[in-house]
């Protein structure tokens, strides 16, 4: 099948190799080069750095609504255009020009997180389970029938990043079971259900400061959701400290109440230290944590990181 791809970072990475091993990758978009990293300096798409490295047609417009970006994807010709991660919805005329429209790549189970950020908004709420979708677009945010989804579960491991990278992986292997359905004419399209609709909005720098009044459950789950990236972190004397490992204390459950335990403590003590982690006093439970990160500095076991910074009786957040 002639297949055209729209993506842009490194979700997008395993769908593209997958099609152009499966395929005739006739095209690739991606979205204009972006200032990134310290220095912001302008730096170019995952997407297309490796579209670069095959050698494949590609076009950066700065939206598909100019007329150039029209024709370049009518000059392609494809009979599909995948959409993976791309960071901008699809006007109608985009949407009629492939014989089989176009076919996104979604990291959950629609109807449930729409939008932008669905992996780390899984792991935030808690879900046990979520999965890829692939729907068939339309006008709306993910509001598109699926065409084949497939689940998978969230373990207590999971981070942001290895749920990324697991979806990733998947996404592209239900993709092109799903191309070759599509095109041999026996993949129906289910409408998405009203019921259960949630949406993803895009993760903010803010949202990673921690509230040491919330139960540890919950900051854990703030903890592995933003790994890598906004990254969860606190207050330590007035200096930002990132946390990128933490767990819940699970002997605050088996009935044995640890000896660190002091009614007289508050939310955001450090209430205990070990050989390679400290834990903190939250506001229902308490936080196991075991890596963290000052600003600039290399993320460190706090077995290292306490060799040079006493935590005993210190309060986090203040």
């Amino acid at each position: 099948m002639r297949v055209a791809f729209a993506g842009t970072p490194t979700f997008a990475l395993p769908t593209l190799e997958a099609l152009a091993e499966h395929h005739q990758l006739v095209g690739v978009l991606t979205r204009p080069d972006q200032p990134s990293g310290r220095g912001r300096q302008v730096q170019p798409s995952a997407v297309k750095r490796a579209a670069l490295a095959r050698g494949l047609p590609l076009a950066q417009p700065a939206t598909l609504r100019e007329a150039d970006a029209l024709e370049t994807l009518a000059g392609w010709q494809a009979e599909v255009l995948v959409v993976v991660a791309y960071g901008q919805l699809l006007p109608e005329p985009v949407l009629r020009l492939p014989r089989y429209g176009c076919i996104n790549v979604h990291a959950s189970l629609l109807p449930r997180w729409r939008g932008a950020a669905p992996v780390q908004r899984a792991l935030l709420a808690g879900d046990a389970r979520t999965g890829v979708s692939i729907m068939q677009m339309d006008a709306g945010l993910d509001t598109g029938p699926v065409l084949l989804s497939r689940p998978t579960v969230i373990s207590p491991a999971h981070t942001g990043a290895s749920l990324h990278d697991e979806l990733s992986i998947l996404g592209a292997q239900v993709l092109i079971e799903a191309l070759a359905a599509l095109e041999s004419g026996t993949l129906m399209p289910v409408p998405q259900a009203a019921e259960g609709v949630t949406y993803a909005p895009k993760l903010e720098k803010a949202e990673a400061r921690l509230d040491w009044a919330r139960d540890a459950a919950s900051l854990e789950r703030q903890v592995r959701a933003f790994t890598p990236w906004p990254v969860a972190e606190t207050l330590l004397e007035g200096v930002a400290l990132r946390i990128l490992g933490a767990h819940v204390y699970q002997r605050d459950f088996d009935g044995n109440l640890p000896a660190f335990v002091d009614k007289s403590a508050e939310n955001g003590d450090i209430v205990d230290v070990g050989s390679d982690h400290f834990v903190v006093r939250c506001g229902a439970g308490h936080l196991v944590v075991t890596c963290v990160q000052r600003p600039g500095g290399k993320v460190l076991p706090v077995r290292e990181f306490a060799q040079g910074h006493p935590l005993q009786g210190r309060r986090l957040g203040v």
